[in-house]
């Protein structure tokens, strides 16, 4: 799994002009990606990983602090760019596959006692954030 992880002041989520998850105070937007040889156990591990990752105010993690949680499903983190002008998919696993990960990762941040606001699977997503920082991470699993 990837993530790219970045720090905001606020964020949302809109399909089809409705607001559909949304961030109105710090926390973390997590554009994930999923490929082939990813498990649950990828999942939980680096959903883990984000709750204590200390990149909130005074050095804290996103659970210290109280924050949310904006989880995007990004199945072009995984575009192979090497030839040519057109990315190639290959690497992102297929909706069947990559679906129940996104949960699975959704559901142990939200174990983890983070509120996660998502986006829609597999929609066509308008993503709004501050960064605030900028911070921005990128995570493999």
């Amino acid at each position: 799994m990837r993530a790219v992880v970045q720090r905001v002041s606020r964020a949302e989520v809109r399909v089809d002009e409705q607001v559909v998850g949304r961030l109105d105070g710090a926390g973390l937007v997590v554009l994930l990606g999923v490929t082939h040889e990813d498990t649950a156990t990828d999942a939980e591990r680096l959903a883990a990983k984000v709750v204590r990752l200390r990149i909130m105010a005074g050095e804290q993690s996103v659970d210290e602090t109280g924050g949310g949680v904006l989880a995007i499903s990004q199945f072009t983190l995984y575009a192979d760019t090497r030839k040519g002008r057109r990315p190639s998919w290959g690497a992102a696993a297929p909706g069947p596959v990559a679906e129940p990960l996104y949960e699975t990762f959704c559901d142990a941040v939200e174990r983890a006692g983070v509120p996660v606001a998502r986006g829609i699977f597999g929609a066509d997503m308008a993503v709004e954030l501050v960064n605030d920082g900028p911070v921005t991470i990128v995570l493999d699993s």
